[in-house]
């Protein structure tokens, strides 16, 4: 076979195959995260967080949590979102601290790393505050898994709060 016929059908094959986009993390759709709606808050020192999780919907599910004080001030606001991303999950995190002053100039990518009933865990992607995060869910406890660019891992730990209280 001529050199110019290899070339183009190497250079077809090569253009062929970047056409395909290819999940980064294992296989998984946003209704595997149905678990995680609701509304959890707990105490972290003085400190309360919370975490408001709406419905799964759109090939997303998102969270708006908010840190307060024991004097009762708001000391940061994070948004979270997760979405189907060529077959996996991507997530992106930020916050903001009040007056709505974001704490970095973009949202932190982490990839989905793992996937099982009631449990979800993700590893960054792009520089931030974490190296991984990850939540489970056992009735009516919902744990928040991080683990801080530094390498030091916590588990807090949330409860079913009723969004009204």
């Amino acid at each position: 076979m001529p050199r110019t016929t290899r070339t183009l059908i190497a250079s077809s094959l090569l253009a062929l195959a970047s056409s395909f986009s290819f999940a980064a993390g294992p296989a998984a759709t946003i209704d595997q995260l149905s678990w995680m709606t609701g509304t959890y808050a707990g105490k972290l020192g003085a400190n309360q967080l919370e975490e408001n999780w709406i419905k799964a919907e759109g090939r997303s599910i998102a969270a708006m949590v908010r840190m307060t004080t024991g004097e009762g001030a708001t000391s940061m606001f994070e948004m979270i979102t997760i979405e189907e991303v060529d077959g996996s999950l991507v997530l992106r995190i930020q916050q903001w601290n009040p007056g709505f002053v974001p704490r970095t100039p973009a949202p932190q990518k982490m990839e989905l790393s793992m996937i099982a009933d009631n449990h979800v865990h993700f590893t960054a992607v792009t520089e931030g505050g974490m190296k991984s995060l990850g939540y489970t869910r056992n009735g009516d406890s919902f744990t928040i898994h991080v683990e801080n660019a530094n390498g030091n891992k916590s588990d807090l730990p949330l409860s079913v709060r009723d969004v009204w209280e």
